[in-house]
């Protein structure tokens, strides 16, 4: 029985790893699987975005908001040529471009699928300038361009069929309730460090992805250094960064610091001017720290 078991948890690991399509992330050339349905995340992220405008208040200062939408556009204007320029035609109509500044004190911008962005006031003091605004705005992009969000959603479908695998095996091998409850603790607590760690990888290959395109936009990337260390000196609490959902300050520039050569290369101090031009893209290690 206990053989039996063992060899039905191989399948599952062999039937999940077989599921669903492989992509190649742009700009890093990392390979990752995909098994939900895009159109359909799309669909919800356009619902959701809708609804959190719809609830929110915009920012009533234009010269603001005109900075955010000017900035964004320029980005998004990059990313699409990229994106043709790079065999990934057929990804530039999933984006339906949407730049919002609302009320909000907390320094924070977020990206949907689908090129849903929203930036916060709160966030403007700590850029300070249109340049940094560029790397917040690109590293968000990043998400949605790599499809993090559906990644991030195959992951979770993973862990839960594969946990209801574990607590049935458990459950035939005769283990007893106070063990298969100890088992079920056990593996929710890994499952849920493995999905920190993911989710620190893809704020890693954000950072990356996002200052290539703020590079091609126009905007330099040496920015990124010094704007990270004035969100280092603003912000506030030191959780430890093994369980954080994003990379500590110092890990963060460190990782920025590798990343500049390569996005010196695609800049060239003119903001908006820049065509990029196609690459071929490379598998890269990605550093799991998000």
């Amino acid at each position: 029985m206990k053989r039996i078991n063992h060899l039905l948890l191989v399948l599952v690991v062999a039937i999940l790893a077989s599921c669903g399509a492989t992509n190649v992330v742009p700009v890093t050339g990392r390979k990752q699987r995909i098994n939900v349905n895009s159109s359909e995340i799309l669909s919800l992220s356009k619902s959701e975005y809708d609804k959190y405008i719809a609830s929110s208040k915009l920012s009533t200062n234009s010269a603001n908001t005109a900075m955010v939408k000017r900035v964004g556009q320029k980005l998004a204007n990059a990313v699409e040529t990229y994106l043709r320029n790079n065999g990934y035609e057929a990804e530039v109509a999933n984006y339906n471009w949407e730049f919002n500044l609302v009320q909000d004190k907390n320094v924070n911008a977020f990206c949907m699928p689908g090129g849903k962005i929203v930036v916060y006031e709160g966030l403007l003091p700590v850029t300070q300038n249109e340049t940094a605004l560029a790397i917040v705005l690109g590293h968000e992009i990043a998400h949605a361009v790599a499809n993090h969000s559906a990644e991030q959603m195959t992951k979770q479908q993973d862990q839960q069929l594969l946990g209801n695998i574990i607590g049935a095996a458990a459950s035939a091998v005769g283990v007893g309730a106070n063990t298969q409850s100890t088992i079920s603790s056990l593996y929710g607590l890994g499952s849920q460090m493995a999905t920190l760690k993911y989710s620190r990888g893809h704020e890693t290959e954000a950072d990356h992805i996002g200052l290539i395109f703020a590079a091609m936009a126009g905007y330099n990337p040496q920015e990124a250094v010094t704007f990270w260390q004035r969100m280092a000196a603003s912000s506030q609490g030191n959780t430890p960064e093994f369980l954080s959902t994003h990379p500590s300050d110092a890990t963060r520039i460190s990782n920025i610091q590798k990343i500049l050569p390569e996005a010196m290369k695609y800049y060239n101090g003119t903001a908006g001017t820049t065509k990029p031009k196609a690459t071929t893209p490379k598998t890269t290690k990605t550093i799991r720290i998000k």
